[in-house]
């Protein structure tokens, strides 16, 4: 079998470093690295210009992406999870004690298909009955898939216009995904929320999934072997780091990924069956935000030959 150069970014997790350093390699497969910062300038250059052989991309934009027929096919490798119940912050001058008060008030988000901020509607939504079609959502960036449509509760930001300004200054009555922001102003909307986080977890098995990685179709249908040979080098590299972890000397920079194993165990879960539960809840909340026209089975969504790896 000829070997296969593919032109590829991915961002540098504890889980990917074997394969960025080359101390994992896939079968017959070299990666030319194309280091991207931050890693989410890649989602719109393959999105818009399939730029890339293989890319790491946000689950969302990726679903956005295949509804709108873009030459891309996600295996089920997440190298980006996270936890959102802290990832909004509300004025505490807006009037917003429950999430319920949301109802009515502008809320900010880098755009309306980021991952983050899907994630938090949801929740809002399911877990705390909050009506987000009563939300105005402020935007200030692009969305990566051009041809998406923003619903109309969607307003751009005027031009210049900073996200956490905007909430210190009022103009907002809360903002999704901006990050710490000490201000005696600012609070954050969900009390505890790591504790919540938790507790979500372990009533829904959901374990929010932020980035997937996708390969390019023209790719695929010359190698049909590619996508599994790919699924076996991360999970090979996956497998060293959680060893890793189990061991006696963690570095400081994994304390967080030590932290989350001791908590709800595999804190980089791979394949579709582990993921099943999560992947069912994020493709909902696509319709239920739309983001996308129908609903997906997972098994719609990933390389034929992926769906039983684990």
């Amino acid at each position: 079998m000829q070997p296969l150069t593919l032109k590829t970014a991915i961002a540098t997790y504890g889980h990917t470093r074997a394969l960025k350093d080359g101390s994992i390699k896939p079968q017959n497969i070299t990666f030319d690295h194309v280091e991207v910062s931050p890693i989410i300038a890649a989602f719109r250059r393959m999105v818009r210009n399939a730029e890339f052989d293989v890319s790491e991309m946000a689950i969302s934009t990726y679903l956005c992406a295949k509804a709108n027929n873009k030459p891309m096919t996600a295996i089920p490798i997440f190298p980006l999870r996270a936890f959102h119940h802290g990832a909004i912050l509300v004025n505490k001058k807006s009037g917003v004690i429950d999430p319920k008060d949301l109802a009515g008030k502008r809320v900010g988000v880098r755009a309306y298909t980021v991952t983050g901020g899907l994630w938090v509607r949801g929740i809002l939504q399911n877990e705390y009955g909050v009506d987000i079609n009563r939300i105005t959502w402020v935007v200030v960036d692009e969305e990566h898939v051009t041809e998406y449509q923003l619903p109309k509760n969607v307003e751009k930001a005027p031009e210049g216009k900073d996200l956490k300004d905007m909430l210190i200054a009022g103009e907002l009555a809360g903002a999704i995904g901006i990050g710490a922001l000490d201000h005696p102003d600012v609070k954050p909307l969900i009390p505890n929320a790591r504790e919540a986080a938790v507790q979500y977890f372990r009533k829904t098995g959901v374990y929010p999934i932020n980035h997937t990685v996708v390969v390019k179709n023209s790719v695929l249908d010359s190698h049909p072997w590619v996508a599994p040979t790919l699924f076996e080098a991360f999970a090979r590299a996956k497998r060293d780091y959680i060893n890793y972890l189990n061991g006696p000397n963690v570095s400081p920079d994994d304390q967080n990924a030590l932290q989350l194993k001791q908590t709800i165990g595999d804190p980089v879960p791979y394949g579709l069956v582990a993921n099943r539960a999560t992947l069912n809840t994020v493709i909902r909340f696509n319709v239920e935000q739309g983001i996308i026209p129908r609903r997906y089975e997972p098994e719609e969504i990933f390389a034929r030959d992926t769906l039983a790896l684990e």
